[in-house]
């Protein structure tokens, strides 16, 4: 068997990813992962939750979601909501203006594959993760954290 099309098919991945990234940088100016953190906003209980809810569900460290929920709030799409009796708490909301870009961008590629994935059998999904798991560890890349898809400049905090 020749190996080639195994890499070829991740290339093709990262490659599509790579270019809806880009495709909606310049069509909406910002960033998959910060399209995800309003997507979560939008979901969310009135339209807010707090930066360790994020953290935990887009997977990325404190400092990257700060990174990001600071872009948003300059670009007017997030607000800051006055502290509570928490001051570890400092709650974010989805402003009308965010919202409107959320409800603009056509689903991405996340959304796209998660839909078809739920059309496969439970042995269907086990058996692609369990392939996807097997090709990280042979890739040694088992430590290499993970954003919520990979984005153009990945790994330079641009998010």
């Amino acid at each position: 068997m020749d190996y080639t099309d195994i890499l070829v098919n991740i290339r093709k991945i990262i490659r599509a990813v790579n270019l809806e990234s880009k495709r909606i940088e310049k069509e909406y100016g910002v960033s998959i992962p910060q399209l995800l953190c309003m997507k979560f906003l939008w979901q969310s209980t009135g339209y807010r939750s707090n930066p360790s809810e994020i953290k935990n569900y887009l997977k990325l460290n404190a400092s990257t979601v700060t990174g990001i929920l600071q872009r948003l709030e300059s670009k007017g799409y997030i607000a800051k909501l006055p502290k509570s009796d928490d001051r570890r708490v400092n709650p974010v909301t989805l402003t009308s203006r965010g919202a409107a870009l959320v409800s603009a961008i056509p689903p991405l590629m996340h959304d796209r594959l998660s839909q078809r994935l739920a059309t496969l059998s439970k042995d269907q999904v086990a058996a692609i993760f369990e392939g996807l798991n097997q090709l990280v560890d042979i890739m040694g890349i088992q430590e290499i954290d993970a954003s919520p898809l990979i984005t153009h400049g990945a790994g330079m905090d641009e998010n």
